[in-house]
């Protein structure tokens, strides 16, 4: 036998030892059959995976069902209606994952996510006549608390993220105050004050406390209704004869990263999408530059991010924006501010919103085209703070004005407590300038006095920031001594709204 063929026997006689030898742990005996063991949690993550957003939607159903009459007559509604569910749900499909993922990580119901058909239906741009605004119907006070910004160049109200940061934000509040997610909708409808109210006025009478016991508006009382209604219909649409919109269990949109103050119709450009797109998921841009200062990303199409990003690496203009700020120094004319910055007085109107008969105030940020003067981004403190404030403009008039001889009067001493010239009070009364007066003589008087050409008025987004510096706490309210925190769109998209809203 030759070396070789020892080396090979005494590798085969060292992996046999290997595979036999016993280990270090403790052994006690003949191997057993392993038995089904019970999980530490019952909380298992499925490896199932849902390419229908709706079934997910489904599954995380969570508020025990509320069993009313309303409901019924809501479903009534709703179902009569296939061609204003096809718009809601169309219209959702940019925005649902999104509320889906985050309804998920909070561990929150998903009829949550149902809410916006309720408040907006699903439309980022609706206004209530009570000035609450965005898909969760935000009251500017309450924003600001939420740390929704309101300013001259955006309003977070309608921001498809940072709202619905502070509407789940503000259901979890509501939720802990009241410990019942039926109430806790209650009060986001018609206030925390009022609910609280409702419920130790029935606690002093003896009477029950949930969310149909108590007495409330009209609204409130058809407002977890409607949502029923809503759950009860994407649960089961065949019953309704709802066809509902494929929508896929894939994030709509990502979060894209800008550096440099921004026009948006290059941003859309860019990304390759059309400009009501880039809108839609960008709602609350109201100026034609997004400033890189106060916002520093954008919602783009999931297959669209990157063709913006290798598009804008490839673009050679080193200018991005058309458009910055410039802050009034005093109190203007509009006139007077569109010859400081370059523009033609209707352009500046235009651009920047400015009601007619109306100053700029000072300090008011207006959008003006970049020159060479002013091509540099806008700072942060504009970007986060900049307001648009008005005053009325001013004229003068000339107005006749009776006034009475004192006694040791002359036409010199009328003429000089009046600031007119003893000339001027001769000719207007035909009578010679050394004429003689007698007390209580009626003399007329023409005084040029200014006069505003129209009420005082601050633009809206000046009171929006106002509330955001004064505001403590949600302000929850909807009776007439009392203020909404959040109140519903008084006309949803294209007209279409369940019932007549009050406030």
């Amino acid at each position: 036998m030759n070396l070789r063929h020892l080396l090979v026997l005494a590798s085969v006689v060292w992996l046999a030892g290997c595979a036999t030898a016993p280990s270090t742990s403790s052994y006690d005996g003949p191997l057993k059959p392993i038995t089904r063991a019970s999980p530490g949690t019952s909380k298992v993550t499925s490896l199932e995976y849902n390419s229908d957003l709706w079934e997910r939607i489904r599954r995380g159903f969570a508020m025990p069902d509320l069993e009313h009459e309303l409901v019924g007559s809501q479903e009534q509604w709703y179902g009569s209606r296939p061609d204003y569910i096809e718009r809601m749900t169309t219209r959702s499909s940019k925005y649902l994952f999104h509320i889906v993922e985050e309804l998920e990580q909070r561990n929150m119901p998903m009829e949550l996510a149902l809410l916006p058909y309720i408040e907006s239906a699903f439309n980022p741009q609706a206004v209530s006549s009570a000035k609450a605004a965005g898909m969760w119907q935000f009251m500017p006070a309450t924003g600001s608390y939420f740390e929704l910004t309101q300013n001259a160049f955006r309003d977070d109200r309608r921001d498809v993220l940072a709202s619905t940061r502070a509407a789940l934000d503000y259901l979890e509040k509501l939720h802990r105050m009241f410990g019942d997610w039926h109430l806790a909708l209650a009060a986001y409808n018609w206030g925390e004050g009022s609910v609280g109210r409702a419920i130790k006025r029935n606690e002093r009478m003896g009477l029950e406390t949930s969310y149909t016991d108590l007495n409330m508006p009209g609204e409130t009382r058809n407002y977890v209704p409607k949502l029923q209604a809503v759950k009860n219909i994407i649960a089961h649409p065949e019953k309704f004869n709802i066809e509902l919109p494929n929508i896929e269990n894939h994030p709509y949109f990502q979060a894209v990263e800008i550096k440099r103050d921004m026009d948006i119709e290059l941003v859309a450009r860019l990304a390759d999408v059309r400009l009501e797109d880039f809108k839609a998921l960008n709602p609350s841009f109201s100026r034609p530059t997004i400033f890189a200062a106060g916002t520093t990303q954008i919602l783009l199409p999931w297959d669209n991010a990157k063709v913006f990003q290798r598009n804008l690496a490839a673009y050679d203009d080193d200018q991005y924006a058309s458009w910055t700020v410039w802050v009034a120094p005093s109190t203007m004319t509009v006139a007077s501010a569109a010859q400081r910055v370059g523009m033609s007085e209707t352009d500046l109107r235009s651009v920047n919103r400015i009601p007619p008969r109306m100053m700029i105030k000072a300090g008011s940020a207006l959008m003006v085209p970049r020159s060479p003067q002013h091509r540099q981004d806008v700072s942060t403190h504009i970007a986060d703070h900049g307001t648009l404030a008005f005053a009325p403009e001013i004229t003068e008039v000339t107005r006749r004005t009776a006034v009475k001889v004192l006694r040791g009067d002359n036409m010199a001493k009328v003429a000089s407590r009046h600031g007119v010239t003893v000339a001027n009070l001769a000719r207007w009364n035909d009578m010679k300038p050394t004429a003689s007066l007698r007390a209580g003589q009626s003399l007329e008087v023409y005084k040029t006095v200014r006069v505003s050409a129209a009420p005082t008025r601050t633009a809206q987004v000046s009171k929006s920031t106002k509330a955001s510096n004064t505001s403590k706490r949600p302000r929850a309210t909807g009776t007439a001594k009392e203020k909404p925190v959040v109140t519903k769109v008084a006309q949803q998209a294209r007209g279409d709204t369940p019932t007549k809203r009050k406030r």
